[in-house]
Order: structure tokens, then sequence, then C-alpha cells
């Protein structure tokens, strides 16, 4: 029988999804970004400027369905003021020269931007994927905790069409059983209504599994999502772009043991 290993005080891992277990959407953003002559970077700029009652953060939390994000969303996008704004803000504060001109229009397409952001994260991670089956295998807790769209597969008359799941790779789902499987409980902004770094967000996700902050290990892509989660008093282990293994690396030697070792991932 499985069991946890006796050097470890830590009880679950809870991993983020896109960027950690799958690509990151970030990564479609900077392609959207270069194919239309765009700052690196604007766009994440733009969809921060709106905090928490805008578009994308409303649509993780569940609060509007497919549809009305595209068309909310795709205003909030075009509000090339508040982009430049943002982008100004964000050169500031981390002193880099702002480019020599920002954008005077902005003509973003919500519906062909997000689409190209959830195909760039439709791949899995083999080895977070072998990490996870590794980690289940010593009778340890695996967590998902995602800003996500699990909602979507709910159906309904809002639901998304055949088309529009062809356009964002969700032939499978918004989020496909075969990811769901790999954890012990999946944590989903939109249908719990938080999303990170809301610490009550975290803090659910601990009561439901019956663990205490300091008993995670808490893995994401998001300085944000780390930070806060840091402040309950998780451990936590940034994954940066395409950059696993390191994550990994460290992630087993907190926990004591190799979690890279299972046989090539089935994805």
């Amino acid at each position: 029988m499985a069991t946890r290993p006796p050097n470890s005080r830590y009880k679950a891992v809870v991993f983020d999804i896109g960027g950690v277990v799958v690509g990151s959407p970030f990564l479609g953003i900077a392609a959207y970004e270069r194919a239309h002559g765009l700052p690196r970077n604007y766009i994440n700029c733009l969809i921060t400027a709106y905090g928490e009652n805008g578009a994308y953060q409303r649509f993780e939390r569940g609060e509007i369905g497919l549809k009305q994000f595209y068309d909310v969303w795709g205003r909030e996008l075009n509000n090339v003021e508040r982009g430049n704004a943002a982008y100004n803000a964000y050169c500031a504060k981390r002193s880099l020269p702002p480019p020599a001109a920002l954008p005077s229009s902005l003509k973003i397409d919500a519906r062909d931007l997000f689409g190209q952001m959830m195909r760039q994260a439709a791949t899995m991670d083999a080895g977070v994927v072998r990490a996870i089956q590794r980690i289940r295998a010593r009778g340890m807790r695996t967590i998902a905790l995602t800003n996500n769209y699990s909602k979507e597969d709910e159906g309904g008359a809002h639901a998304p069409d055949a088309h529009d799941r062809a356009h964002l790779g969700w032939e499978e789902g918004a989020v496909p059983t075969r990811i769901r499987e790999l954890f012990d409980d999946w944590v989903d902004s939109s249908t719990e209504g938080l999303r990170k770094p809301d610490p009550e967000f975290f803090l659910l996700a601990c009561r439901r599994n019956g663990i205490r902050p300091d008993e995670v290990i808490f893995l994401d892509d998001i300085g944000a999502n780390l930070k806060a989660a840091a402040q309950l008093g998780m451990t936590t282990i940034h994954v940066p772009l395409e950059g696993s293994a390191r994550a990994l690396k460290t992630l087993g030697e907190k926990l004591g043991f190799d979690v890279t070792s299972l046989p090539a991932a089935k994805l």
C-alpha cells in the first residue's frame, strides 16, 4: 500500500493548470501581439487594468458565459486610452523604456485571441504529468487549483457550440477528463465563483481536502498567486515559462523523493 514519505511534513501538492500542467495561455497572447504589431505584454497590461471587474476575471469566476465574454472583453480590449495608460504604467514600474510609439487605435478580436490562448494551452507537460503520478503513488493528495472554465462544460442555452469548441481546441471539453483524472480534487474558479489570488480560494481547497496551508506545496506560474499562497503559509514553487524541469527538481527536493522517475506518461 502506498504511503506518504515519513520524512515529509506535506500532505498535498497543489497545481495550477495553465502554464504548469498544460501550456501557458501567455504564449498565445505573445504570439497574437507579435502578429498584430503590439508591444510585448501590452494585452496582459490591458487585461490587468480592469481588475476583478474585468470581463476576463468575471468569465473565470463563471459570472458570464462565453458569448457574452467575447462581447464585453472585445470592448475592453479595444479601449486604446486605457491600454496605453496601463502599458506606460507597466514600463514605469519596471524602469523599462516605453516604445517609440503606442497604438493610436486597436482592433483586437476577442474570439481570435482567446482561441489562440486556449489552443496554446491544449498540450500537457509530460514531465509534470509524471510528477503527479509519482506523488499519487506515494499516497499524497494532488489537487488542481485553477482559474479555469469548466462551467462551460455544463451545457445550457449559452454553452459553446461545436464550432466554438473546435475553434478553442475544446473538442474534449474546456477541461478534458484525462486532465481531471490526474487529481484527487479539482477546484475550479468558474464553478466556485472565486479565483486566484483571492486567499479564500486557496483556503477553500484546503478545507475541502482536510489540510492546513502549511501542509501544502503549491506550484504556479504567476507571481501574484504564489505571493497570496505564501502569505497563507503554503510552500510555493514558481514554474517559469517553459521551465518546468527546474520546478520539478525543486519539488522533489522539498518532498524528499524523485518526482520524475515514472515511465513516459500516456497523454
